[in-house]
C-alpha cells in the first residue's frame, strides 16, 4: 500500500511539474515562440477538458451500475464535432467578429446587450457549475483515500483534504488565469498545462484497462464469459430507453453550453480551421477513453467484494494485485481529469462575474470614471476575477461539504449537465431565429432554471437535510402535485428524465411564445441580423449602434482606464484619431466608435463596453451627469422612434425595389422577345441553305462533280456559320450567369496578341488585305486569362478584316504604355460604322448596320458584346474611339501588373 503522505506529496509535484509547464509556455508565448501551442492539436486536446473525473471514474462507475449508459456520455459531444460544420463553425466566426469572452457575452450581445441577461447566465452558470466542482473535490480526495489507506485508522480526513485541494487549484488559476484582463486573449499557459493532462489522462485510463484487459482478465472475451458466468446479466445494463436518450441530449448539450467548454472550444479558438482537425481528433479521443470502460467494469464486478464502490474501480483494481505503481499513474489519471476541469471552469466562471456582473454595478453607480485612474477598470476587473476564483472553489467546497454522503460521481453530474443545458434553446435561437427577443430569452433561461432547480438540485441535499427530504417525498405543504421528482402527478419515471422534461418543456415553450408576444427593440434588431447572417456577404461586424458627438478626450480616457495608456494610445494612432485638444468637439465616425466597443468588449463584455461607451457618447455638449440622469426618462422614446424611421425606410425601399422588379420583367419580356425572333431569324437562314442544297443532292443524280462540289462547300459554310451562331450563344449565356469563371494569372498579353494576328494571317490572305503592325511594346504583363484574352482579339481582328469594304483594305494593329495600363488599337480604312450605331455597338444583336459585311456575312451580334463582357471580367475596357481617320478603331486597355520596357 502507498502511504498517504507519498500520494499527496506525488500529488503536489505534480501540480508542481504543471505550474512549470504553464510558466514555460507563458514565456515562450510572450516571446512569439508560441506556434506550436496555437496548433490544431494542442487545441483538440485542451477540448478534452471534457473528460473530467466524472468520466475517468464514473463512467466505470456508470456502466457498473446502467449497463450502456455511459456511452451517451461520449456520443453527445461525438456528434457535435462530427457536424461542427452546422453550430461550432457559426459560434467560432460569431465570436471572432463579436469579440465574444463567455457564453454569458454571447447571449446578452445577441439579444441587445442586455446586462439583466447576462447576470441571470451569470448566476446560472455559477448555481449549476457549483456542484460540478464538487464532484472533481470528491474524486480528488475519494481517490487519495482509496489509494493511500495502509494501515487501518490510517485514512485521511477528506475534508480538510477538499480543502487543501482547493486551495492549490485556486492559486494555479490565479496565477496563470488571470495573468492579463483581456478575457479573449490565448491564455497559452493554461492551454499547454490542460494539453499535458489530457495526454496524461489517456494514457493512465488504456494503461489501467490493458492491465486489467489483458494481464488480469485474459482478454475481452474471456472478462464476459467470467461477467455471465458470475450472474451479471450484461443485456439488462443495455437499455437504451428514454434515460439513455435525456443522457446523450445532456452531453451534447454540456459540451456547447458549460462554461469551460466554451471557454476553450469558442473564446481560446484562434483559428476557425482548427475545427476541421478537432472534429474527427476529439471524436477519436473520446473513443479511446471509452474502449476499455466497460471491460474494467465487468472484470471488477465479477472480482472485488459485494459493496465495492465501482466508481473506482479504476485504482482498486490494480491495487488488488499490489501493482501500487500502477494505481498511482492511474491516480495522476484522475487527478489530472479532475484538475483541469476546476481550473478552467474557474477562468471562465470568473470572467463572467466580473464582465457581467461586478463591472455594471461600478459602472451604474460610478458617478466619476476618472477617479478609476489608467487601468482602473483593468485592476478592478483582475481583482474581482481572483476574488471570484477563490469564491468559487469556496463554493464547490462547500457543496462538496454538504453532499459528502453521496456516494455516486454520476449524479452530480448529471445535476450540473441539466443545468447548463437550459442556456441551449437561447443559445439556439441566438443563432438561427431573427425574431427571438430578449424578454424571451430571459423568461425562458429563467423559468427552465427554476424548474431544473427544485426537480434536480434541490433533491441532491435530500440526504443532508430532513426538510429537503420531507419536501421530495411529500410535496411542499403536503401538495403532491408540486412534488420534485413527481410534478404534477408524472410518476414513474427516472428522476433526471423527468427534470429534463419539465425544465425544458418550460423553458422552450416560454421561449417561443414570450418573443412571439414581444417586439425586439432597435438594438436586438440590428445584432439579430448579425448573428444569424453572420456567413453572408457583406455583413459588418458591428453596426452603426453607438452614435453621435463626442470629445477625443472623453473617448480617449474611457479606453485608458480599461486597456491602458499604452494601448489606448496605439488604438487611436491607428484610426488617425487626434488627441490632446481639451474639450473640443470631434465628430467621431459611427465605424470607429463601433470598433473600439469590439476592442473594450474582448475585456469586458460586449454589454459592459456597450454600457460604458452609452455613458459620454451623446448628440450634444453635456456632462456625464446630465447624460446618465436623461438617459432612463429617453430611452423608450428613442427606441420607438428608430423603429419607425427603420420601418418607414423598409417600405420605401420595398415599393422602390418593387417598381425597378416590374420594370425589369418588363424589359426582360422584351429582350426575350427580340432574342427569339433574332435567333430564329439567323438560324433559318442556314438551315434553309443546308436543307435546299442537301435535297438536290439527294434527288438529282445528273449533277456534275463541279456542282456537287459547290453545293458541299456551301453547306459546309453554313453549317460552320449555323455552329459558330450557337457556340456565340452558349457563350453569352455563360457569361451573364456567371457559369464559366476563370482564374486571371500574369501573363505577357503582347505574346497573347503576337498569337492572335498570326491566326487572322490567313483570312486576311484569303481576303487580299494587308495586316500592318504599327508601335508595339516589347512586353505587358497584365492579370488576364490568356485563351480569353487572345479570343477578344481575334474576334476584333477578324471583323476589321470581314467588315472593311475598302478598295485596297488596311487592317492596323499598334500598342502602349499609358496611365499604368496595356493599351491595343485596332483600325482599319473602312467605311465605319453608322453614327445611329456607334453608343450601342457593344449591345447584344448589334451589328453595326443593317446591310451584310463586305464579304456576305452578317451574323447574330453578339461578338462585341461577350468580348466586352470578357476584358470588363478582366478589369479592362473596351472601347470604339474616334482616331481621326476613316474607318472603325477599337481600343482595348488593361491595368499593368508591374512596371514594363516600352
Amino acid at each position: 500500500m502507498l502511504s498517504p503522505n507519498f500520494v499527496i506529496l506525488t500529488a503536489v509535484a505534480y501540480v508542481g511539474l504543471l505550474f512549470l509547464l504553464a510558466y514555460i509556455s507563458d514565456q515562450r508565448a510572450q516571446r512569439g515562440n508560441a506556434g506550436f501551442l496555437r496548433s490544431p492539436f494542442i487545441y483538440t486536446l485542451s477540448i478534452s477538458v471534457y473528460c473530467t473525473s466524472w468520466t475517468f471514474y464514473g463512467a466505470v462507475g456508470t456502466a457498473a451500475r446502467s449497463g450502456l449508459e455511459y456511452m451517451a456520455i461520449y456520443m453527445g459531444p461525438t456528434l457535435v464535432f462530427v457536424g461542427w460544420w452546422f453550430l461550432l463553425r457559426k459560434l467560432i466566426r460569431i465570436s471572432h467578429v463579436q469579440r465574444i469572452t463567455s457564453v454569458a457575452d454571447l447571449l446578452s450581445s445577441r439579444f441587445g446587450k442586455s446586462s439583466p441577461l447576462a447576470v441571470l447566465v451569470t448566476l446560472i452558470a455559477v448555481i449549476t457549475i457549483t456542484p460540478y466542482i464538487a464532484l472533481q473535490l470528491k474524486a480528488i480526495t475519494g481517490s487519495i483515500q482509496v489509494i493511500s489507506i495502509a494501515k487501518s485508522g490510517g485514512g485521511l480526513d477528506e475534508v480538510k483534504l477538499a480543502l487543501g485541494v482547493a486551495i492549490g487549484m485556486a492559486l494555479f488559476t490565479i496565477l496563470f488565469g488571470t495573468r492579463n484582463v483581456d478575457a479573449r486573449e490565448q491564455h497559452h499557459g493554461v492551454v499547454a498545462a490542460i494539453a499535458f493532462e489530457a495526454i496524461v489522462k489517456l494514457l493512465a485510463l488504456i494503461a489501467v484497462g490493458i492491465f486489467v484487459v489483458f494481464s488480469l482478465g485474459g482478454g475481452m472475451e474471456q472478462i464476459y464469459a467470467q461477467a455471465a458466468e458470475t450472474g451479471i446479466n450484461i443485456h439488462e445494463r443495455e437499455s437504451f430507453g428514454s434515460r439513455w436518450v435525456t443522457v446523450l441530449f445532456l452531453s451534447a448539450c454540456a459540451v456547447i453550453c458549460l462554461p469551460r467548454q466554451f471557454q476553450i472550444t469558442v473564446v481560446e479558438n484562434s483559428n476557425e480551421e482548427h475545427l476541421r482537425t478537432a472534429g474527427w481528433a476529439f471524436p477519436a479521443y473520446l473513443l479511446v477513453m471509452s474502449i476499455f470502460t466497460m471491460p474494467i467494469a465487468l472484470y471488477g464486478l465479477s472480482t472485488m467484494p459485494a459493496g465495492s464502490n465501482p466508481d473506482m474501480f479504476v485504482l482498486t483494481l490494480p491495487m488488488s494485485t499490489g501493482n501500487d505503481g500502477l494505481a498511482l499513474f492511474a491516480f495522476i489519471g484522475g487527478f489530472s481529469s479532475a484538475t483541469s476541469m476546476i481550473i478552467v471552469a474557474s477562468i471562465a466562471l470568473s470572467i463572467m462575474v466580473s464582465n457581467h456582473v461586478v463591472l455594471p454595478i461600478a459602472l451604474r453607480h460610478s458617478d466619476n470614471l476618472e477617479a478609476a485612474g489608467e487601468r482602473g477598470i483593468a485592476r478592478l476587473l483582475l481583482r474581482t476575477r481572483r476574488i471570484s476564483i477563490a469564491a468559487l472553489l469556496c463554493l464547490g467546497f462547500l457543496y462538496f461539504w454538504f453532499t459528502s454522503n453521496s456516494d455516486a460521481l454520476a449524479p452530480i453530474g448529471l445535476i450540473s449537465f441539466a443545468g447548463v443545458a437550459q442556456l441551449l434553446p437561447a443559445m439556439v435561437a441566438a443563432l438561427y431565429w431573427h425574431a427571438a427577443t430578449v424578454k424571451g430569452a430571459f423568461s425562458g433561461i429563467l423559468i427552465g432554471f427554476i424548474i431544473w432547480a427544485w426537480t434536480s438540485f434541490l433533491p441532491s441535499f435530500g440526504t443532508t437535510s430532513q426538510v429537503v427530504a420531507q419536501i421530495v417525498e411529500f410535496g411542499p405543504w403536503g401538495l403532491s402535485m408540486l412534488r420534485p421528482e413527481a410534478l404534477f402527478g408524472m410518476e414513474g419515471y427516472d428522476p433526471l428524465v423527468h427534470s429534463v422534461f419539465w425544465s425544458m418543456f418550460f423553458n422552450i415553450s416560454t421561449l417561443i411564445s414570450v418573443s412571439m408576444l414581444t417586439n425586439q427593440s432597435v438594438m436586438e434588431h440590428i445584432q439579430a441580423a448579425l448573428f444569424v447572417d453572420v456567413f453572408k456577404p457583406g455583413q459588418a461586424a458591428q453596426s452603426h449602434i453607438i452614435q453621435g458627438s463626442v470629445s477625443t478626450d472623453e473617448l480617449f480616457f474611457v479606453a485608458e482606464r480599461v486597456l491602458g495608456w499604452s494601448r489606448a494610445k496605439n488604438f487611436f494612432d491607428i484610426h488617425n484619431i487626434p488627441r490632446g485638444h481639451g474639450r473640443e468637439r470631434f465628430e467621431a465616425s459611427a465605424e470607429f466608435i463601433a470598433e473600439l466597443e469590439r476592442s473594450l468588449a474582448s475585456s469586458i463584455g460586449s454589454a459592459s463596453a456597450h454600457l460604458l461607451l452609452s455613458k459620454i457618447v451623446a448628440g450634444d455638449i453635456i456632462t456625464l451627469e446630465e447624460v446618465m440622469r436623461i438617459a432612463d426618462e429617453t430611452q423608450q422614446v428613442i427606441e420607438y422612434s428608430h423603429e419607425l424611421e427603420e420601418k418607414s425606410q423598409e417600405l420605401r425601399e420595398t415599393a422602390q425595389k418593387l417598381t425597378e422588379a416590374n420594370a425589369l420583367l418588363h424589359e426582360l419580356h422584351r429582350q426575350k422577345d427580340d432574342f427569339l425572333s433574332q435567333v430564329s431569324h439567323e438560324v433559318r437562314t442556314p438551315m434553309t441553305s443546308i436543307r435546299s442544297f442537301s435535297e438536290i443532292l439527294l434527288t438529282d443524280d445528273q449533277l456534275d462533280d463541279d456542282h456537287k462540289k459547290r453545293f458541299i462547300n456551301t453547306i459546309h459554310r453554313e453549317s460552320m456559320r449555323l455552329t459558330k451562331l450557337l457556340d456565340e450563344i452558349l457563350d453569352l449565356n455563360a457569361l451573364e450567369h456567371g457559369e464559366r469563371n476563370w482564374e486571371n494569372i500574369e501573363a505577357n498579353a503582347e505574346e497573347v496578341l503576337e498569337r492572335a494576328v498570326a491566326v487572322c494571317e490567313a483570312l486576311a490572305q484569303q481576303r487580299s488585305m494587308m495586316v500592318e503592325s504599327g508601335e508595339r511594346v516589347k512586353e505587358a504583363w497584365v492579370h488576364t486569362d490568356p485563351d480569353r484574352l487572345s479570343q477578344v482579339f481575334i474576334n476584333i481582328i477578324a471583323n476589321a478584316i470581314a467588315h472593311n469594304d475598302a478598295v485596297f483594305p488596311v487592317v492596323k494593329i499598334s500598342s502602349y504604355i499609358a496611365a499604368d495600363h496595356y493599351h491595343v488599337d485596332i483600325s482599319d480604312n473602312g467605311s465605319g460604322i453608322p453614327e445611329e450605331f456607334r453608343r450601342s455597338i457593344f449591345d447584344k444583336f448589334v451589328r453595326g448596320s443593317s446591310r451584310e459585311n463586305a464579304h456576305g456575312s452578317h451574323g447574330l451580334g453578339l461578338g462585341l458584346n461577350i468580348s466586352h463582357r470578357i476584358i470588363t471580367k478582366m478589369s479592362g475596357s473596351l472601347q470604339l474611339v474616334n482616331n481621326g481617320q476613316t474607318g472603325v478603331c477599337f481600343r482595348i486597355s488593361l491595368p499593368l501588373r508591374q512596371p514594363v520596357s516600352a
